[in-house]
């Protein structure tokens, strides 16, 4: 856990359909996501997805969707100003979903990562095939310890394709 955060990224990345020989059999392109969910106590407040690009505050930012996963490093990035964060704002999940409905097992380079932008530090790494059979991944949260923000790895798998399915089950991890 690191305290007096102020600006983070989350990066999602993962390799096209077909590239090597764990996705030859699935030419259906994988569409990830990345979604940040701001909550208030255990309250649904908002939401910056590939739906939704910037929550009411303007503190979470989703840079675009990638429909399959081409090019090189991150495929998604959001990033989360915690500076303009709505004070009710107590909690922000970071999700992966695979909205085509791979399993997590089947994709390949497929990981996700938090940067704290102030400092430049990579906080958190995880290869997604670490979730193998699942379609979600609660993936950490940003929460309020006192005046400050701090970033907790969750890493807890789920079966959700949308965020919308992912809601319900994240009572749990905040």
């Amino acid at each position: 856990m690191t305290e007096s955060l102020t600006h983070v990224t989350m990066g999602l990345g993962w390799d096209p359909a077909g590239d090597t020989a764990a996705t030859a059999l699935a030419r259906k392109d994988i569409d990830l996501n990345a979604a940040a969910v701001a909550f208030a106590g255990d309250r649904f407040v908002d939401v910056a997805f590939h739906e939704q690009l910037t929550s009411r505050d303007g503190a979470l930012r989703h840079y675009g969707d990638s429909v399959t996963g081409d090019g090189d490093g991150e495929n998604e990035v959001i990033m989360v100003d915690l500076t303009l964060v709505d004070p009710e704002i107590t909690t922000i999940v970071f999700l992966v979903t695979s909205y085509s409905g791979q399993r997590f097992g089947q994709i390949d380079n497929g990981f996700c990562r938090v940067v704290d932008n102030a400092t430049g530090i990579e906080m958190v790494r995880v290869n997604l095939m670490e979730a193998g059979g699942h379609t979600g991944l609660v993936f950490g949260k940003l929460h309020r310890v006192q005046q400050d923000w701090a970033f907790t790895m969750i890493g807890a798998p789920i079966v959700a394709q949308h965020v919308v399915n992912a809601v319900p089950q994240l009572g749990p991890y905040l």
